[in-house]
């Protein structure tokens, strides 16, 4: 089988890593890919936002199934067009991608079919929005509509801090045409836990719960980023809330979008928080997250290509699917000042014994050398029958891997280890 996967990070990376092990794929092409990618796969110059190029050229190439794994060009209807020409795909349509890619549809739906989530109010005018923010309780969290790289969320502490995130949304776009429109959230608190699931519009199959580390730096301070690490299974997320979440979020959601003529077939990400009255959506993202991924697929036993073309073809009822009894922890390394100013082009050095372990996100090949390329640059995965030992070793591997001017967070986990201690 010749393979296409669309994207160019650590996820991607992720992905093309175990589907590599399945022994009936003979080529993978990555569009675009990174320097990293390279070496796992070959990677073609297209962006993953242009679609009519993307469908060219795996018309072209006799392209037996294709994955598409970020949020954008799922959005822009990427499924649909290579469908159109009778390429199979892992990914929803973009009538069900919208779930992601409009925060306010998503928060409507939800309220619609009873789905727990924190209340709101939709706005489309700058005027109403700072009148309802002069008023509201704090603090309180404001959300660009679209889609803003994981980073159109503002947590807003004081009714300055809220005031100041609806002007700089809706007025000076910081995060463009996603801010025309925002959503205005009560603010809730509890643990927060991301469940990946695969659904195939049908069948819900919860993949293992993960703990993302959102904030640039230790102890859950400075800007909020893409994600500086992860760890899974979540401790917070216990048997009893998983089979809450089943019966109260995940299947309702995948039978609202059915009831909407929006049928998700894919990954559907669920950022849930584990409130005092239950668990409670936060967010969706209508793909596999980042750097959730690098820490779920390295404990999922079952052949990924397998699952996920039994989501194309709506059998995934048929499938077992299998995650490892263990633990696992992704640490990112990432350019010095991000998410803000960052330099580049700085050489990468990955011990072979480790490449297997190492998923690069933001790197490019020169003259046969890896180097920086992006903000966050790698993450590292290392798993192991405890959450202390599978951590321990994802710092020990960092300490191996080395680049000018790398920076990362020193305490991915620490959270997750005492919540486990106290158990």
């Amino acid at each position: 089988m010749k393979i296409l996967v669309v994207g160019g990070g650590g996820r991607e990376h992720a992905i093309i890593k175990k589907i590599k092990l399945n022994h009936d794929v003979e080529k993978i092409f990555a569009l675009p890919g990174n320097g990293g990618i390279a070496r796992d796969a070959e990677c073609v110059d297209i962006g993953a936002k242009d679609i009519a190029s993307i469908v060219a050229f795996a018309v072209e190439n006799a392209i037996d199934y294709a994955i598409v794994a970020p949020d954008d060009p799922l959005v822009l209807g990427a499924v649909d067009a290579l469908e159109e020409k009778g390429i199979p795909c892992f990914g929803p349509r973009s009538n069900a991608a919208i779930i992601e890619g409009s925060k306010a549809f998503a928060k409507d739906l939800m309220k619609k079919y009873g789905i727990p989530t924190a209340e709101y109010a939709v706005f489309t005018d700058c005027e109403s929005a700072l009148e309802y923010v002069s008023t509201a309780p704090v603090p309180t969290v404001i959300k660009a509509d679209g889609l803003a790289l994981g980073k159109g969320v503002i947590i807003a502490q004081t009714r300055e801090e809220a005031i100041s995130a609806v002007k700089s949304m809706m007025m000076d776009k910081a995060f463009g045409k996603s801010g025309d429109c925002v959503v205005i959230e009560e603010y809730l608190t509890g643990p927060e836990v991301s469940v990946l699931a695969f659904t195939d519009g049908k069948t819900v199959v919860p993949m293992v719960s993960s703990m993302d580390h959102k904030r640039a730096h230790d102890g859950d301070t400075g800007l909020n980023t893409g994600g500086m690490g992860t760890v899974a299974p979540n401790p917070y997320y216990t048997d009893e809330i998983a089979l809450e979440c089943m019966n109260r979020i995940f299947m309702p959601t995948v039978k609202a979008m059915n009831a909407e003529g929006r049928t998700f077939k894919g990954c559907l990400y669920f950022g849930l928080m584990i409130t005092d009255n239950g668990p409670k959506v936060i967010e969706y993202n209508c793909r596999f997250g980042d750097p959730e991924t690098q820490v779920v697929l390295p404990l999922l036993k079952t052949d990924l290509l397998t699952v996920m073309r039994a989501v194309t073809d709506e059998r995934l009822a048929d499938i077992n699917v299998e995650f490892e009894p263990a633990h696992a922890c992704c640490v990112i390394m990432a350019s010095k000042g991000y998410p803000e100013k960052y330099d580049k082009g700085f050489e990468i050095t990955v011990p072979s014994d480790l490449e297997d372990k190492v998923f690069i996100a933001g790197a490019a090949e020169k003259d046969g050398k890896l180097v920086t390329n992006g903000g966050r640059v790698l993450g590292i995965t290392e798993t192991d029958v405890t959450l202390k030992n599978a951590i321990q070793k994802a710092y020990a591997d960092v300490e191996k891997v080395s680049f000018e001017n790398a920076y990362y967070r020193k305490d991915i986990g620490k959270k997750a280890l005492a919540a486990t201690e106290e158990r």
